[in-house]
């Protein structure tokens, strides 16, 4: 029995991946147990000499992957090549019988030479270049003739008939019957694709189908999709016998399926409404969304109820049979409650293919007592129930994939609440929780009580040795000593990429899971929204939950005082950045002091924060007098948050419950604290059990806002009993990088750095020249298309023509960093130019723009009326009004209307229709202030990230449409904390590195240390660009892990020449 996948893309279709190369998809046919996979794309040229290249004969009309491309993988097992067919899909669009169709066709074809003699033909059509399923204004019929007339050995399948806009039967563009669509040709269809949206029983409805032969694929866009849908063949293993099979059905033993309701037009719906509607529901409402009363996408379902002369159930006699599947991924995912994209469910996919075999057999064949043997009783359980058909299935609609589910939330929440309770064991080794659950069962309560039972210490968990194992699993000797470290005060020094999150989180869940800590009782402080974030979703992840996580304090030092001071009934509104500012213009006017308006700040901040060395251009009298304006209006800037909440914690030092939740207090990124945060931690944690650490004072880089490197030192001081470890072990980075990276922090005072390398070697730093700073960015954006494996099609065959030996990038692994947010302007123009999607990280100027700082101040006075700020602000900066009862009835009345508009509408079309209301389309600043709002569900969460959000946190779209496959531009501070497999650093010259304002003495050491924090954000691959005179801190780095090439010419991938550090120093 062969299993056969024929409908598929390469990667010069659009919206498919770059790993559809015919490597790959060997590969990935070999891990899902396919015997014959389409080659797809046909008509493309790039992809058939590519074809022509890597694939040799095998039997008649059948091709296999050429021995040397062959993909060497335990998770594609032994099993034998893969059999390729050359198939490919056209897409047709026409008008006929007055109405515009648009059906796409699958074409088979006995060998190469029959694809180049049609795609010649084709050629003379219309443009088969641009993509790998080519659009043509050529009718289905006359495409069929043109077909038969140059090969009548080829086979034509109109292609996912059902699909409601590119379909036979589609119900937007199809037809009603078959002869409408290829009239006197109809004779020579034979088999029709059902589509993911339909199954042969859907199709049984048809009479007119009878005489079909019903095939299955996955239309797929990736090599993991392949084989979602497939067809069953017990045939002589060549094209003649395909061909067979598909016309006549001799052969053709039947089809795996999708479950229909999985793909994305079973129902009929409206994804922007978030409506799903079954066929009956929507002749209800007349076709149209009763929401927005738009027109409904008509879905599978629906089109089959129009078109169908038997009744639903009603079953073919003699028909093939059909088996309907879920890819094991989506299996794994719906039994553990993991999401099938995560690396956990990757991981155990993986080791179930090298231990089981193909994922065909695993899902269809192996018995499922050896499958739990190596994936778990869930997995297990899951495939059991797959097989028997024991799922439930939420449908798919207006191009939205529906779900199946294996568990319902009550069982899942039950066995995850054991997982937690008992051993806390990684899904794939469940098979092991049987005797150790059962052991520590508690009678009479549910899982979700005993769980809760486990965290707040009143079960017993000091024989829990299993689980003790499992939470230091994975962890070297210096993480394990730290995650387990029992001390008043801990202090682990993590270098970059020695897991210093991973130590972090593990550290609290030893905490809670081993020492019996209530999570009430614990505070973690991080640096970034992004960084609580994602150790909120870890210990979720391994604690079964949002339950008991949500009782811990999690957040930054500003958002966890601004909550205090709310709970504590202190009344006041918080000032943003926009009402400091104009704050402090109204002083800097009213004193006329010849001080720019941030410099004046960062000097108020100073003297808040006790460095009162640097604030001697701010007289005391301006500085009394700013602080009396906040207080009339009962604001608090930043500053005050931290010193109010300081005051409140020395004034009540004895209220216990106060200080309850810091009695554990877990501090990231301590080389940032500022003198007044350090008190903090002191005043929150005084009496407590245990104060927790850890850091790099080599990325100490915030000293402007009242870090010191030195905290370490202090810390030691006042604490003198205090425990210290350091990881060393980087994970991160390759050999090369950490030498060149270590190379430049060497040259700072301090203790000898270690940083040991985990991985194996990888490629040497490449220091680039460029004549000037937009030939630096011409050179990025090139070196972008070149990562990612080219664009367009000209782009990537150019690449195979030269050798690259490159592999392929995703945009979402590369990086660009720079010194200032002005580089990034040039740049952005230039990524634009190129097509390439990006995301800018960090706070911009354009924020400090009157219309934008009007409309942010406008939403934030709706959402809290109370800030009388922001609404007089909104008025003078929008309306250039003063607040009085006239300027009150205009912002009453736009109020009013947004009010409303903001209870149901994304940031995003907010700021559409503020934009037009307010004729600000002209205003570039509020267009991009739109392009940051893409990534919030809400003004409320995109207000909140923008006042409490750090570098990182704060991110701009490129474009006007956000992808997540986006390359991100972020200076050097923003990078702090994140890692990216490629990072091209821009403008590493005399001047930006280290950065000289004129304004200010060059604090060396610091930039020294910012410089050391970008490259190591370098997983593999570090490229440092520079024009005119290079960076004086390049001088430190080792010359034999670095590579000198020119900006502009083109990479000889054969030859590298070392780079000589004095010969690049000259001019």
């Amino acid at each position: 029995m062969y299993i056969a996948d024929l409908h598929i893309h390469s990667r010069y279709s659009r919206a498919t991946s770059k790993d559809c190369t015919p490597e790959y998809l060997d590969l990935w046919a070999r891990r899902k147990g396919i015997s014959i996979v389409g080659t797809g794309d046909f008509t493309h040229p790039a992809w058939r000499q590519e074809l022509e290249e890597k694939l040799e004969p095998a039997e008649d009309g059948l091709y296999v992957l050429k021995e040397e491309y062959r993909i060497k993988d335990e998770t594609a097992g032994a099993s034998a090549a893969p059999r390729f067919v050359i198939t490919g899909e056209i897409s047709s669009i026409y008008k006929k019988h007055d109405r515009v169709r648009k059906v796409h066709s699958v074409i088979l074809l006995p060998g190469l030479e029959a694809a180049e003699c049609l795609a010649g033909k084709l050629e003379t059509i219309g443009n088969i270049h641009s993509d790998g399923r080519p659009i043509l204004g050529l009718d289905c019929h006359d495409l069929l003739e043109i077909m038969l007339e140059l090969n009548s050995e080829s086979i034509y399948i109109p292609a996912h008939i059902w699909t409601p806009h590119f379909s036979l039967f589609g119900a937007f563009s199809g037809f009603d019957t078959v002869e409408e669509c290829y009239e006197d040709l109809t004779p020579y269809i034979h088999a029709m694709e059902t589509g993911l949206s339909s199954d042969p029983p859907m199709n049984w409805r048809l009479s007119a189908l009878d005489g079909y032969q019903l095939v299955s694929n996955s239309d797929a866009h990736s090599p993991a999709k392949l084989g979602r849908e497939a067809n069953l063949l017990d045939m002589e293993l060549s094209y003649k016998g395909l061909q067979t099979a598909i016309q006549t059905g001799e052969g053709l033993m039947g089809t795996i399926e999708f479950f229909p309701e999985e793909g994305k037009y079973h129902y009929d719906g409206h994804r922007k409404c978030h409506l799903c509607l079954s066929p009956l529901d929507a002749e209800k409402y007349s076709g149209k969304c009763p929401v927005c009363g738009r027109k409904l996408t008509i879905g599978v379902s629906h089109r089959v109820e129009q078109l169908a002369d038997r009744e639903e159930g009603f079953v073919l006699p003699g028909a093939k049979a059909f088996e309907s599947l879920v890819p094991l991924p989506e299996v794994i995912a719906a039994s553990t409650g993991h999401s099938a994209a995560s690396r956990k469910v990757e991981n155990q996919y993986y080791e179930m293919l090298s231990a089981l075999g193909s994922e065909f057999s695993i899902l269809r064949e192996l018995p499922i007592e050896d499958i739990q043997k190596v994936s778990g009783r869930l997995t297990a359980e899951g495939i059991r129930r797959l097989r028997e058909g024991k799922v439930e299935r939420r449908p798919g609609y207006d191009g939205e994939y529906g779900t199946i589910r294996l568990f319902d939330q009550m069982e899942l929440d039950g066995m995850d609440g054991q997982l937690s309770l008992f051993t806390g064991v990684e899904m794939a080794e469940l098979s092991r929780m049987e005797t150790a659950a059962a052991a520590m069962a508690v009678p009479n309560h549910s899982s979700e009580q005993g769980a809760k039972q486990r965290i707040e210490g009143t079960v017993d968990a000091g024989g829990d040795e299993a689980a003790s194992n499992q939470l230091t699993s994975g962890l070297n000797p210096q993480q394990e000593a730290a995650v387990t470290a029992i001390s008043r005060t801990i202090n682990v020094a993590a270098g970059p990429g020695t897991g210093k999150t991973k130590t972090l989180v593990s550290h609290a869940l030893h905490l809670l899971e081993e020492r019996g800590v209530k999570p009430t009782e614990m505070t973690a402080v991080t640096f970034t929204n992004q960084a609580a974030r994602e150790m909120r979703e870890r210990l979720e992840s391994q604690l079964g939950g949002k339950r008991f996580v949500s009782r811990m304090r999690i957040g930054t030092f500003h958002s966890i005082c601004y909550d205090i001071l709310k709970k504590s009934g202190l009344e006041f509104t918080l000032a943003d950045e926009l009402e400091m500012k104009d704050t402090a213009e109204e002083i800097i006017a009213d004193r006329e002091l010849n001080l720019p308006v941030r410099q004046f700040l960062r000097q108020v901040s100073a003297r808040k924060c006790g460095l009162e060395k640097e604030t001697e251009s701010v007289p005391a009298e301006a500085y009394e007098a700013y602080q009396r304006k906040l207080k009339e209006q009962g604001i608090l800037d930043f500053d005050d948050l931290l010193l109010e909440t300081l005051h409140l914690f020395e004034e009540e030092g004895k209220n216990k419950t106060l200080r309850q939740g810091f009695s554990y207090l877990l501090v990231d990124e301590f080389q940032d604290i500022s003198p007044v945060q350090y008190r903090l931690i002191q005043e929150w944690n005084k009496g407590g059990r245990e104060l927790f650490v850890i850091g790099d004072p080599d990325q100490a880089i915030y000293s402007f806002r009242g870090s010191d490197a030195r905290c370490f030192e202090k810390l030691r001081e006042d604490y003198p009993q205090i425990t210290t470890i350091c990881l060393e072990q980087n994970y991160r980075s390759t050999p090369q990088i950490l030498e060149a990276a270590s190379g430049v922090i060497s040259q700072n005072d301090g203790p000898e750095r270690r940083l040991i390398p985990q991985r194996q070697a990888g490629t040497p730093v490449r220091l680039v020249t460029a004549s000037g700073e937009m030939s630096e960015d011409i050179f990025v954006a090139k070196e972008i298309n070149r990562l990612i494996g080219g664009i367009d099609m000209l782009d990537a065959q150019g690449h195979l023509e030269t050798g690259d030996d490159l592999r392929a990038r995703s945009f979402s692994d590369i990086a660009v960093l720079y010194r200032t947010n002005r580089q990034a302007e040039l740049l952005e123009t230039c990524l634009k130019k190129e097509g390439i999607p990006y995301v800018v990280a960090g706070r911009e100027d354009f924020l400090m723009e009157p219309a934008v700082r009007g409309t942010l101040c406008f939403f934030k006075a709706l959402l809290n009326p109370e800030d009388r700020m922001a609404r007089r602000l909104s008025l003078k900066l929008l309306w250039k009004l003063p607040e009085d009862e006239m300027s009150g009835s205009i912002f009453d009345a736009a109020a009013e209307k947004y009010r409303k508009k903001m209870k149901k509408e994304k940031p995003q079309k907010l700021l559409e229709a503020w934009v037009s209301d307010m004729n600000l389309q002209e205003e570039e600043g509020v267009a991009k202030l739109a392009s940051m709002s893409v990534f919030y569900k809400n003004m409320a969460e995109f207000l909140d990230n923008l006042t409490f959000g750090q570098e990182s946190d704060i991110k701009r779209c490129g474009g006007k449409s956000y992808t997540s496959d986006s390359v991100t531009l972020m200076t050097l501070h923003g990078s702090k904390g994140l890692e990216f497999p490629v990072v091209l650093m821009c403008g590493v010259r005399k001047g930006l590195i280290p950065l000289e304002s004129g304004k200010q003495d060059i604090d060396e050491a610091e930039e020294r240390r910012l410089f050391y924090v970008g490259m190591t954000r370098a997983k593999d691959e570090l490229l440092l660009i520079t024009s005119q005179e290079p960076s004086p801190f390049l001088k430190a780095i080792p010359e034999e892990v670095t590579t000198r090439e020119n900006a502009g010419k083109q990479r000889d991938p054969g030859m590298g020449k070392q780079m000589s550090l004095f010969d690049f120093m000259q001019p």
